[in-house]
């Protein structure tokens, strides 16, 4: 399944791009449904810098997934590698729960469009091989997996989206 989403941030390019990479943990104060983010490891080497970061989600679960996922589940791993040369991160993210069921990666753009705003440009693939969750029935896997799948992505889209308004809102606080 495909996520997609786009956003203006009415900040300049660089201060857009510098912030989401290095102060994600402080920006997910402003992040509803984003309880914390935890950098656990970077490594910088020139103009790119490869972050590995902890998100954990502060969500409700829908009733068709409570029988097969926990509250404490809702968290993942984020590894990314930003290229300031290009203007872009490259990110897989890496679930806790099922996680060899469940494959997601895309980059993130950042496109100036004049001096104080830049457009954010997220384009990713979601893959879930529902049939290799245990618990779920292989005759159900083929209908569960576009409902588990919508439910993935909708628990990441607006979170993506609303990173980028509450970035513009910490990058606001800050000035």
């Amino acid at each position: 399944m495909r996520i997609h989403s786009t956003s203006v941030v009415n900040h300049p390019r660089q201060r857009v791009f510098e912030a989401y990479r290095d102060q994600l943990p402080d920006i997910a104060a402003y992040i509803p449904d984003i309880r914390e983010i935890q950098v656990q490891r970077r490594g910088d080497e020139g103009g790119r810098v490869q972050l590995h970061n902890v998100w954990i989600a502060d969500r409700e679960l829908p009733s068709f997934a409570r029988g097969i996922l926990q509250p404490d589940m809702l968290r993942w791993d984020d590894f990314a590698d930003w290229d300031l040369a290009a203007w872009c991160c490259t990110w897989r993210m890496k679930t806790r729960a099922f996680t060899e069921s469940v494959r997601c990666s895309g980059t993130n753009r950042f496109e100036a469009i004049d001096e104080g705003s830049t457009r954010v440009v997220l384009a990713g693939d979601l893959e879930i091989d529902v049939k290799s969750i245990p618990g779920v029935p292989r005759l159900l896997a083929g209908r569960l997996k576009p409902q588990v799948e919508r439910f993935i992505v909708s628990l990441i889209t607006p979170n993506l989206e609303q990173v980028n308004t509450s970035l513009g809102r910490f990058l606001d606080d800050q000035a």
